[in-house]
């Protein structure tokens, strides 16, 4: 099994990328640690990990809140002594416009969790990774090159800016052997728009993209795993398109 005694911490792990990446990852011998917010997810995403391997570790945080962050990297610690692999995949969805009263609002709520929680969390676990030669993957978007839509205004830029930071620490880190990389979705049938209170069907999505298609998040999880693995050991500073063309029209 291609995780047999790696750590692997899983941000936003409650469904979705995260929920289809840790079932994976645990079928493939990892021991996994859950953090997300909602507990009744959190516990269903457990049983099912159980089910097919290593019970994981959960934890529930806010992976914006300081103390939380630090947490999550303290309690993985104390329960396996090490960490591998980092995956920041917690994001939220809003709809905002340049022109709206609500911009800022919206603007530091997304990148308080998109952007800066996923910096602390690298900050806080790249001590860790460096000691196991380990390696971090962000779920980035493709709404980071790419802008569909003039209503997302800050959701694109925070994955826009999750892009560039996942270049600059794949710089940095290289020098103690940590590859970082990105991935970056277009639509997934994920619960993130209904967690925004957004009523929509995934499948209307699938007319911005060339194949006319929404992935699965076990799709996703594939690519995680692969960038995660000893196969892509010369990967890093890279940013893996996973959109179904999605870029092409």
């Amino acid at each position: 099994m291609r995780f047999q005694d790696k750590v692997v911490v899983i941000t936003g792990a409650s469904s979705g990328i995260g929920a289809a990446a840790a079932k994976l990852l645990v079928k493939e011998g990892a021991s996994v640690v859950l953090v997300a917010r909602n507990q009744e997810k959190l516990a269903n995403v457990e049983k099912q990990c159980a089910a097919i391997g290593k019970s994981p570790l959960v934890i529930r945080a806010d992976v914006a809140n300081e103390k939380d962050a630090k947490r999550i990297i303290d309690e993985t610690i104390d329960k396996y002594g090490k960490l591998d692999i980092l995956v920041n995949n917690a994001g939220i969805f809003r709809f905002d416009l340049v022109l709206s009263d609500t911009l800022m609002k919206s603007f530091d709520e997304i990148m308080n969790v998109n952007l800066r929680a996923a910096v602390l969390i690298t900050s806080l676990a790249s001590p860790h990774l460096i000691k196991t030669k380990g390696n971090i993957i962000n779920i980035s978007s493709s709404l980071g090159q790419v802008i569909k839509m003039n209503n997302c205004i800050s959701y694109a830029t925070s994955k826009a800016a999750l892009d560039h930071f996942t270049r600059g620490a794949a710089l940095e880190l290289s020098a103690h052997g940590v590859r970082v990389n990105a991935i970056s979705p277009g639509p997934v049938r994920t619960d993130i728009m209904e967690n925004a209170g957004i009523a929509t069907s995934w499948d209307d999505s699938s007319t911005f993209t060339a194949l006319n298609r929404v992935s699965e998040p076990e799709e996703v999880a594939d690519l995680i795993a692969f960038l995660a693995s000893d196969a892509a050991k010369g990967i890093t500073g890279s940013n893996y398109a996973i959109e179904n063309g999605a870029s092409l029209k």
